[in-house]
């Protein structure tokens, strides 16, 4: 192990220590090191980093984001290496957080029934896929959180799901409407009866027993979408699983104005629901809307007396 590789591992053992799961910055930060060592660097200088940050990307991820995980490494190697170069800030355009897509009760229905369709009918797969997606729906959780679910999370009786160390490594209780437990109760007992013995303990499963894999859940959605016409064939953007939780949230957040509640004061019960680390995440769905924004609006001319 080089002496680079060395200090990567101990710099993710304190992220990881620290709270932070920190999995895909992982995994950029060792093709980076990989890329030194190809070239027998020992030091990280604002050249290389720049060629590894511009290669060509296998995936979404943008030049910005390779280049802020390496100068977060960076920093924690010159104390180390002093020649080391932390690159700048400021050098790509900044990532923008995409504005969400929300769907309404006609797309997400008419996405679940897709599902339902997938082939071959006689599988389990169809059925996975419609009760994940609609899970994700009816409660906001993070694709990696509801394909993380194992069995003993889901407490169908007292009607809980256990959400264990996700982001930031926080963990929480969230209640289910009992429609919701027994669309799960169904899927469960369907699932046992098709895996018998071959089940693992994951709650949803692919075809075999075995954990869900989330590029192949994107992959199915991807395709689901176009059947609905969400997509476009060839669309490299669009409507996302996690547009789910978006619209979650700011469903949440109109319903509360429409029946007059005192928002400031729930917002922290949302916060903690939705699994946010600090307030300032969700308050970034007040602005996200044009749907609440106009509540705000209509409360503010209720307030001072303006009429319609």
């Amino acid at each position: 192990m080089t002496g680079l590789r060395l200090e990567l591992e101990r710099y993710l053992s304190m992220r990881q220590g620290l709270g932070y799961r920190y999995l895909d910055q992982a995994r950029r930060l060792r093709d980076f090191v990989s890329f030194m060592e190809a070239r027998k660097a020992t030091t990280i200088t604002m050249k290389l980093a720049l060629a590894w940050a511009t290669l060509p990307p296998c995936t979404h991820v943008s030049s910005a984001k390779r280049l802020h995980d390496v100068r977060r490494f960076a920093r924690h190697v010159a104390g180390i290496n002093p020649k080391t170069e932390i690159p700048p800030s400021g050098i790509f355009p900044q990532w923008k957080r995409p504005k969400p897509y929300i769907y309404s009760d006609g797309e997400i229905d008419a996405l679940l029934a897709a599902a339902l369709a997938l082939p071959p009918m006689e599988a389990l797969r169809r059925w996975t896929y419609h009760h994940l997606f609609g899970l994700i729906a009816v409660t906001g959780m993070r694709l990696s959180e509801a394909i993380g679910l194992q069995r003993s999370d889901v407490d169908l009786k007292e009607g809980v799901l256990t959400v264990r160390r996700t982001k930031f490594g926080k963990s929480r209780l969230l209640p289910l409407h009992p429609a919701t437990c027994a669309a799960l109760r169904s899927y469960a007992e369907r699932r046992d009866r098709h895996l018998g013995s071959r089940c693992g303990p994951h709650f949803f499963v692919a075809e075999r027993g075995g954990r869900l894999l989330k590029a192949y859940v994107h992959r199915v959605f991807w395709r689901l979408s176009r059947e609905i016409r969400l997509r476009r064939p060839g669309d490299r953007t669009g409507p996302r699983v996690h547009d789910f939780r978006h619209r979650f949230a700011i469903q949440t957040l109109v319903g509360w104005y429409r029946q007059g509640t005192d928002v400031e004061k729930k917002l922290p019960a949302l916060s903690t629901y939705l699994g946010h680390t600090c307030m300032r995440s969700t308050y970034w769905y007040l602005s996200a809307c044009p749907e609440l924004l106009q509540e705000a609006a209509r409360r503010l001319d209720q307030r001072w007396g303006v009429k319609p």
